[in-house]
């Protein structure tokens, strides 16, 4: 048993066999090299899995992508990134387990951004577009003050500069530490898209896993054109929540984007490696 030992997640071997390890012992680090698919339950090479767009190679299982990859996805080298700089005041002084505040700066070190939005203006093909990415691995990607107010200037940029407008959303929905200041970004942003539909700007929305919440029950499901990737999830209230309340088992598949496409609530489901090229030919046909 002393020809191997671990030592903070490191295994030391004797190939000489007499107890003592060599010189040259072999080190052997896996720890993140590997992932399972949440689909298939295979085990998937990670640099793979992330040389795929994060879709399993075997089961086509989508994994969750950040804003900032989603903005590399989609727009051509040299776009901007814009609206950046607003960090949350903690309006309400809210206190859980932890305080807002300390969820705040560890979200902030964790993923490096200010807050659950990226906006980006840049070129999608031959379209310059306006892109707001959510980020969900910050806090949920939910929608507190400082993610209305990025959308909300995403929009008006859109609008003014008469370009197309594309949120990708990724959210838990409205953000509950912050109240009802959350809550009133859902009429804020719908209210600016009013105005965008009246300059007759076109506006796609890609709802991706999950989507839900206020942001489902605001601008992600008043695009000109609502699109989703396959097996994400989509609703408002829980599948569980839901079934306390109606008393009732819900369908196979209820809240997947496939389930919705069925029912008339999205206008196509579309794999990610699909993406870029359907929105090309979606503002090919809405600008012309």
């Amino acid at each position: 048993m002393s020809w191997f030992k671990r030592e903070d997640g490191e295994y030391e071997s004797d190939p000489g066999g007499n107890g003592t390890p060599d010189a040259g012992r072999r080190k052997v680090r896996t720890e993140g090299l590997w992932i399972k698919c949440l689909g298939c339950r295979a085990v998937v090479f990670k640099a793979d899995l992330e040389a795929n767009l994060n879709v399993c190679p075997k089961c086509q299982h989508h994994f969750k992508m950040g804003g900032r990859q989603r903005i590399d996805l989609l727009l051509e080298p040299g776009y901007e990134l814009v609206d950046a700089g607003l960090r949350s005041t903690d309006p309400l002084n809210f206190t859980d387990v932890k305080s807002y505040k300390k969820r705040l700066r560890a979200a902030q070190e964790a993923t490096g951004l200010d807050d659950a939005i990226l906006n980006a203006v840049g070129q999608l093909g031959p379209h310059s577009v306006v892109l707001s990415a959510m980020e969900y691995a910050f806090i949920g990607g939910s929608m507190g003050a400082v993610v209305g107010e990025t959308i909300a200037r995403a929009v008006d940029r859109a609008r003014l500069g008469r370009k197309p407008l594309i949120i990708v959303a990724a959210s838990g929905g409205a953000r509950m530490m912050e109240g009802v200041v959350s809550l009133m970004q859902m009429a804020k942003i719908s209210t600016a898209l009013a105005q965008l539909d009246d300059a007759r700007v076109p506006y796609i929305c890609v709802l991706t896993d999950p989507t839900t919440g206020g942001v489902t029950a605001s601008f992600a499901m008043l695009g000109d054109l609502n699109i989703a990737e396959p097996g994400a999830l989509i609703g408002f209230a829980g599948p569980r929540v839901i079934e306390q309340t109606i008393r009732q088992k819900l369908p196979e598949g209820f809240q997947r984007s496939e389930f919705l496409l069925e029912k008339g609530f999205l206008d196509a489901v579309v794999h990610r490696r699909d993406l870029k090229p359907y929105l090309i030919r979606a503002l090919d046909f809405l600008q012309a």
